[in-house]
């Protein structure tokens, strides 16, 4: 006979239909002393300013993968100013390459995000975008505005651009306003007080920047002779809805070929007590096994 369980509060669920299966965060206790040490000082830079450039976590031989992978998979141009008319821009990513895979979960990566966020943050959506030669300036924003809750605020989710190019002042670096994380409600334009500490994000292919949701950015406009290419990553709270519904998009075949911190971040995880359960269950329930 099945034991019953009399629950007194909601509280004594937390650690329940979550704990079924182990909560993936990147693995902290196995960091060496110098990346403990390296994280902490970047997560004390994206405090103060909203944003951190890592440099040089990419080698030569892994770019060219990237590039190798991604570049064949991209096709038009963007279908408005946002995303680029002159910007190409892959979706769905997930499902037509493993090449983003190792970027999604990079230690230097997920261990601010487990600062930042509670335990199985999801990952929002990941794009390769490439910005081509004449594209102008994308309008400044900041990534988690479609939540609406008033700012100022703690930030909701987080963004890397990751350059497989090197990002110049003039092929369509970042811009980013530096400590724009704290402004309130006010609406950045180009006209803004805020515009003249603007900032494109400079940094040799093979390097990362890190910002925060709340953080006012924008694509750079492209003036060079060359395009330039990048991944994004963005992640959110475990508690929100992500921008990709990874659940339409992916695959049974990829979602038995991804590592499984990435599969808890595309969802396959419980927010405790039961936030995402399927069928009154832990959603990797419905996976053949792994």
């Amino acid at each position: 006979m099945t034991k019953i369980r009399t629950i007194e509060s909601v509280t004594e669920l937390q650690g329940d239909l979550a704990n079924r299966y182990k909560t993936v965060q990147s693995s902290t206790e196995q960091f060496s002393v110098a990346l403990h040490a390296e994280i902490a000082a970047d997560f004390e830079t994206l405090k103060q300013d909203g944003y951190v450039i890592i440099r040089n976590l990419l080698d030569a031989s892994q770019l060219e993968e990237l590039r190798s992978a991604t570049l064949p998979l991209l096709g038009q141009s963007g279908r408005n100013n946002f995303e680029g008319v002159k910007t190409q821009r892959l979706y769905n990513v997930l499902e037509k390459t493993r090449a983003l895979d190792s970027l999604a979960t990079h230690p230097r990566v997920t261990g601010l995000l487990d600062r930042l966020f509670q335990p199985n943050y999801l990952l929002s959506q990941a794009q390769i975008i490439n910005i081509l030669e004449g594209e102008a300036a994308q309008p400044l924003h900041y990534d988690d505005g479609f939540y609406l809750i008033p700012r100022p605020r703690n930030a909701l989710g987080a963004a890397t651009v990751w350059a497989l190019d090197d990002f110049t002042e003039d092929n369509g670096a970042t811009v980013v306003i530096p400590k724009s994380h704290c402004f309130g409600e006010e609406l950045i334009t180009e006209q803004s007080p805020a515009m003249s500490t603007a900032i494109p994000a400079v940094m040799p292919a093979g390097s990362v920047v890190f910002f925060l949701g709340t953080l006012w950015h924008g694509g750079g406009a492209n003036t060079s002779q060359a395009s330039r290419l990048a991944a994004t990553c963005q992640y959110c709270e475990p508690w929100l809805r992500p921008q990709e519904n990874f659940f339409l998009e992916l695959s049974h075949e990829t979602l038995a070929d991804i590592p499984e911190q990435l599969l808890s971040m595309v969802g396959y995880s419980v927010h405790p007590p039961f936030m995402g359960m399927v069928n009154g269950m832990h959603p990797k329930r419905t996976l053949p096994q792994r």
